[in-house]
C-alpha cells in the first residue's frame, strides 16, 4: 500500500482505510494528503529562469533596435516590474481563501475557479493551455534553428562567409521531438528540478557568450554601426508603416520574454509548506525576474551597441557573429539544451491537465490507471503507464509537425507574448487579488489596478497586431516543407 502511495505524487489522496501505519504515512504526506513536497527557493528560481530566459533573449537586440536607446530599456524595465508585481498577486492566490492556511489550488484554472468562478475558468484554461501548446511549437522551431546554426557555422568557417550554407531545419525538429518523447515520460512537475537546473545553467552560458561576443564586436569597431535614441530611422532604415508595425512587434517580443505566469502555480505547488509557499514563491520570483532582467538589458543593449539598427532577429543564429566558430557552436548547443528543458517545464501542465481529466472521466480504465514496473539500466525501477506513453508521444509529434508547417521566429514569438501576457500575467492576477482582498470598487487601489490592467490590454492588442502583420508578410513567400533562406 505504501508503495502505491508513492507511485503518483500528483494525484494521490490519503488512505482512509486505516490499514497502514497512519503515523509513518502522515510523515510523508502534506496537509492535502499528497506526497510531501520538497521544492525550495532554489528549485523554484531554477524553474522560473528556465521558463523566462528562453528564446526571447535572442531577439532582444532586434527589439531594442526597433525602439531605440530610450524606449527599449524602458519597456524592458517596465515589463519586469509589471511581471514581478502581478506574480506576487498570483502567488497569494495559490491557497484560498487565506494565502497561508487556505486550501491548495493545484493549477491556474483551480485558482481562478476558487477566486472568480464562472466562465472565467474556461477562459483561463483556453488562454493558459493554448499558450503552453504554442510555446511547445515555438521552442521546437527555435531549438531546430540553433541546431542548424551549429552546422551552418562550421560550413561558414570551412567555405567562407559568402557561401549560403542552406540547411533544412526539419531533420533537427525530428531530433528535438525524439528527445522530448523520451523526457516526456518524466511523470510530473515534481520530478523536473534536475532538468530545470541544467537548463538554467545553459541559459546563463549562452546569454553570457552572446554578451561577451557583442562587447568584443562593439569594442573592436570595424564596420559602421549606427544606433539612435529612437531606433530604426523612418526614410533611412524603414518606411513609416514598417516602423509602426515593427515597434508593435518588438513590444510583443519583450512581453513574451517575461512570461512565466502560465506555470507559476504549478511551480508553487512543488514547494515545501514551511516557510509558507507564497513567501517562498515571491522570493523566487524576485530572484528569477531580477536575474533575467539583468541578462535581458545586457543582451539587448550590448547587442544593439554591437549591431546597431541592423541587429538580426536572433543574434546567435542570425549570424551576426561568425568567429570564433567553436564558441558560437557551443552557445547554440547551450540554447538547444536549455530549450529541451524549457519545453518540459511548459508542457508538463498540459500533460497533467489531460491525464487528470481522463482519469476522472474513465476512472475504471486500466489503460489510464495501471502502471507497469520496468527495470531500466543505470536508473532502477520505472513505472510505465501506457496511456501516458501514448498521449505524450502523440502530443510531441503533433507539435513538431505544426512547427514544420509554421517555422517563423520573431513574428510567432511576438504573437505568443501578446496573446498570453494580458490575460494570464495581468488580468487574472489583478481580478483575483481584488476578489481575495475584497478591494472596494472605485477606491484608489481599485482604480489604479484597473488602469494598469487596461493599459496592458492596449499593449497586448498593438503587439498582437504587429505580429499578425509580420506573419501575413512572411506567408506571402512561404512554401511549406521547403528550405527557407
Amino acid at each position: 500500500m505504501a508503495s502505491e502511495i508513492q507511485k503518483n505524487s500528483l494525484y494521490i489522496e490519503q488512505d482512509p482505510s486505516g490499514n497502514i501505519e497512519a503515523g509513518e504515512i502522515r510523515k510523508n504526506l502534506d496537509d492535502d494528503g499528497r506526497v510531501k513536497r520538497t521544492g525550495t527557493v532554489v528549485t523554484a528560481s531554477a524553474h522560473i529562469i528556465t521558463a523566462v530566459i528562453g528564446s526571447g533573449v535572442l531577439s532582444l537586440a532586434w527589439a531594442i533596435a526597433q525602439l531605440g536607446w530610450v524606449a527599449g530599456p524602458a519597456v524592458l524595465i517596465v515589463f519586469s516590474f509589471i511581471t514581478y508585481f502581478t506574480s506576487t498577486l498570483l502567488a497569494d492566490c495559490y491557497r484560498s481563501p487565506d494565502p497561508v492556511t487556505g486550501k491548495r489550488n493545484y493549477t491556474y484554472m483551480d485558482v481562478v475557479r476558487a477566486h472568480l468562478g464562472g466562465m472565467k475558468v474556461q477562459l483561463c484554461g483556453l488562454a493558459q493551455y493554448g499558450n503552453l501548446v504554442g510555446v511547445s511549437i515555438g521552442y521546437t522551431i527555435t531549438a531546430s534553428i540553433s541546431m542548424v546554426a551549429v552546422k551552418r557555422s562550421n560550413c561558414f568557417h570551412k567555405h567562407g562567409h559568402h557561401v549560403k550554407c542552406n540547411t533544412s531545419n526539419y531533420p533537427y525538429m525530428v531530433i528535438f521531438a525524439s528527445i522530448q518523447i523520451l523526457l516526456s515520460q518524466i511523470p510530473n512537475f515534481h520530478k523536473l528540478s534536475w532538468l530545470s537546473i541544467v537548463a538554467a545553467v545553459m541559459s546563463f552560458s549562452y546569454a553570457s557568450i552572446g554578451v561577451g561576443l557583442s562587447i568584443a564586436k562593439a569594442i573592436g569597431g570595424g564596420e559602421d554601426v549606427r544606433t539612435t535614441l529612437t531606433g530604426m530611422t523612418v526614410g533611412v532604415d524603414v518606411s513609416g508603416t514598417e516602423k509602426v508595425w515593427r515597434t508593435f512587434q518588438a513590444i510583443g517580443d519583450i512581453a513574451f520574454a517575461y512570461a512565466f505566469s502560465t506555470v507559476l502555480i504549478e511551480i508553487q505547488d512543488t514547494l515545501k509548506s514551511s516557510p509558507p509557499e507564497n513567501k517562498v514563491m515571491k522570493r523566487a520570483s524576485f530572484v528569477g525576474i531580477s536575474t533575467t532582467t539583468l541578462f535581458y538589458i545586457l543582451c539587448g543593449c550590448v547587442g544593439y551597441a554591437a549591431f546597431g539598427n541592423a541587429a538580426p532577429g536572433n543574434f546567435l543564429t542570425g549570424f551576426g557573429f561568425y568567429e570564433p566558430f567553436w564558441l558560437i557552436d557551443f552557445a547554440n548547443i547551450c540554447i538547444a539544451i536549455h530549450l529541451i528543458g524549457a519545453y518540459q517545464v511548459f508542457c508538463q501542465p498540459v500533460y497533467g491537465f489531460v491525464e487528470k481529466w481522463c482519469s476522472n472521466r474513465w476512472p475504471e480504465s486500466k489503460l489510464i490507471r495501471e502502471e507497469h514496473a520496468l527495470d531500466v539500466p543505470f536508473y532502477g525501477i520505472y513505472d510505465v503507464n501506457f496511456f501516458r506513453l501514448i498521449w505524450r508521444t502523440a502530443y510531441v509529434i503533433v507539435t513538431a509537425i505544426i512547427a514544420m508547417i509554421f517555422p517563423f521566429f520573431n513574428d510567432f514569438l511576438g504573437l505568443l507574448g501578446a496573446a498570453s501576457f494580458y490575460p494570464l500575467t495581468v488580468y487574472f492576477p489583478i481580478e483575483m487579488y481584488i476578489s481575495q482582498a475584497k478591494i472596494r470598487r472605485f477606491s484608489v487601489t481599485w482604480i489604479w489596478l484597473k488602469v494598469l490592467s487596461w493599459a496592458c490590454l492596449i499593449v497586448s492588442i498593438v503587439a498582437a497586431a504587429g505580429s499578425i502583420q509580420g506573419l501575413a508578410h512572411d506567408l506571402k513567400t512561404y512554401k511549406p516543407f521547403k528550405n527557407q533562406d
